[in-house]
């Protein structure tokens, strides 16, 4: 079998599941993965043969995929901010959105580093890490910022931290549960607090893909439907206690709460409160900062 019948094999039965875009993509994926050859190079190498080990792992992969398994689980990677992370199904897949809300911080602090009013470089919490995909690439395009990140689950933790050290970043790691106040005391002050917390109503389950459903862990995704800021309210609070005086709050949100968000950090005394679209215009960041006093 050459390189072309093996991707063109690929897509017929990822049509079952997947509009022909998508097909496309996940075997651009999936072959490069297994031969090493981007995509320019398989134009090049159409007759290129693959080996017995090649589609063998064709094989093994093509059997996790009709099975409507994420493609980034399948191959154990995906892409976030130019980096090659490892997942898996301890941790949420990330999401071009949340790109976006790196790229805001980024923005705000790129050419100031440290608190003014102390003459000390910025510290940030990354509030239910996951992947690490946050905290790192924070950590790679602000160097300076010392970087914490913290999550409920040790699985997400271990994952973490095995991309922060492919990724050459200095990241301290807690593991802990945000809504249990009691677990706050182990957390120091910080400048920056940053969260894309599980924002989805259990109700919202019903119309998702099966792919996000069966394979996502259900602790990153999903709030109870008579409390679905309950996330957002008690960052609110902790921040009110572990941020410095006009430290900064950013969140990622459900599109359909943008503006009950804005509103209960407005209730807390939150100033300068924004909400920000994402490059499809649905409502997806919110910006807050701590009174002065």
């Amino acid at each position: 079998m050459t390189i072309q019948q093996a991707y063109s094999q690929l897509v017929i039965q990822l049509f079952e599941f997947y509009d022909e875009r998508e097909a496309a993509a996940i075997a651009n994926l999936v072959i490069e993965n297994i031969t090493g050859f981007k995509r320019i190079d398989r134009i090049i190498n159409k007759q290129f043969p693959i080996t017995d080990l090649h589609q063998t792992k064709l094989e093994d992969y093509t059997t996790q995929l009709l099975q409507q398994k994420p493609v980034q689980y399948v191959l154990n990677e995906a892409w976030f901010a130019e980096m090659k992370l490892y997942v898996d199904e301890n941790v949420l897949i990330p999401r071009p959105e949340t790109e976006e809300l790196v790229e805001w911080i980024v923005a705000q602090f790129k050419n100031n580093v440290t608190d003014n009013t102390k003459g000390d470089l910025y510290t940030l919490l990354d509030i239910g890490t996951g992947s690490g995909c946050i905290a790192i690439a924070l950590k790679k395009k602000l160097p300076a910022v010392k970087i914490h990140a913290a999550d409920i689950s040790g699985a997400a933790i271990d994952i973490a931290k095995k991309n922060a050290t492919v990724q050459q970043t200095d990241i301290t790691f807690y593991l802990l549960n945000i809504l249990d106040t009691a677990a706050w005391q182990q957390l120091p002050v910080f400048d920056i607090i940053v969260c894309n917390p599980p924002y989805i109503k259990q109700t919202e389950a019903t119309g998702m893909h099966t792919n996000v459903l069966h394979y996502e862990p259900h602790v990153a995704l999903f709030v109870p439907d008579h409390d679905p800021l309950v996330f957002y309210k008690t960052i609110a609070v902790f921040g009110l206690a572990h941020l410095t005086v006009k430290g900064k709050l950013y969140f990622e949100i459900n599109e359909a709460h943008g503006t009950e968000v804005c509103d209960m950090l407005e209730t807390y005394g939150y100033h300068h409160i924004e909400l920000k679209k994402d490059l499809q215009g649905k409502d997806r960041m919110v910006f807050a900062e701590k009174p002065s006093g």
